[in-house]
């Protein structure tokens, strides 16, 4: 297992990481958290060569994928740079890339009454106001979990908050920052359930941003999580 302790806060600099193989020839990934040898909870960063491809396989409980590079594909479509995917439990695909390309790829990880299938341009998507001078990109919300881009202008400061359900955070340009550190564009971090920042920027950045999505140990949290949907 690799840090699959959810009370833990994780930070990795994707660039700094090793690539490793996949099972498939011309795949390899770098690994975030995992749960089981090629089953289970996993987060990696997924690089395609040209040509490569995966045997069809099923996702039991989802997959969810933001491409980062290049052109990623199945056959039902092409999803270049800025496509955010997900595919419901259950759902099967032979994926493959002819260009070759880069993804951030989430396994194992819906709820399983969490259907829907999404598929969204974020290049050319719409930006909407969010607190202060951020904007924000929603991209897929179910229970108590969000899934959003938010581009923070140069110079912004958050209020303290807190983290029900935990944060989750990619980097994707500028560099993110908070009372504990700095994170430069393809950052990967991870804060547990009720955990506390102050976040800021310098200069214009944009991150990927999963909120309320952690596995809650204990029955009340989980209690506690539905009455704030009431």
């Amino acid at each position: 297992m690799l840090h699959m302790d959810f009370s833990q806060r994780v930070v990795i600099d994707t660039h700094a990481q090793a690539w490793q193989p996949s099972p498939a020839a011309g795949v390899e990934r770098k690994l975030l958290e995992r749960e089981e040898a090629e089953r289970g909870r996993a987060s990696s960063i997924v690089r395609y060569a040209a040509g490569a491809r995966f045997n069809t396989h099923q996702h039991p409980l989802g997959e969810e994928i933001l491409v980062l590079e290049g052109v990623f594909s199945d056959e039902n479509g092409d999803y270049p740079a800025g496509t955010y995917i997900r595919n419901p439990p259950g759902s099967a695909h032979a994926p493959y890339s002819e260009q070759g390309c880069t993804l951030l790829v989430k396994l194992h990880q819906f709820d399983p009454a969490d259907l829907a299938s999404v598929r969204i341009q974020t290049q050319t998507g719409q930006w909407l106001p969010g607190q202060g001078g951020l904007q924000v990109m929603p991209l897929h919300s179910f229970a108590t979990q969000h899934t959003a881009l938010v581009k923070w202008p140069a110079g912004e400061v958050f209020k303290p908050h807190r983290h029900f359900g935990g944060e989750e955070i990619f980097v994707l340009t500028g560099e993110f920052m908070d009372e504990h550190g700095r994170y430069p564009a393809g950052y990967w971090l991870r804060s547990p359930h009720m955990s506390q920042h102050t976040p800021f920027v310098e200069q214009e950045t944009i991150i990927l941003v999963k909120t309320g999505h952690l596995p809650l140990a204990d029955e009340s949290e989980k209690v506690t999580a539905m009455r704030l949907l009431e």
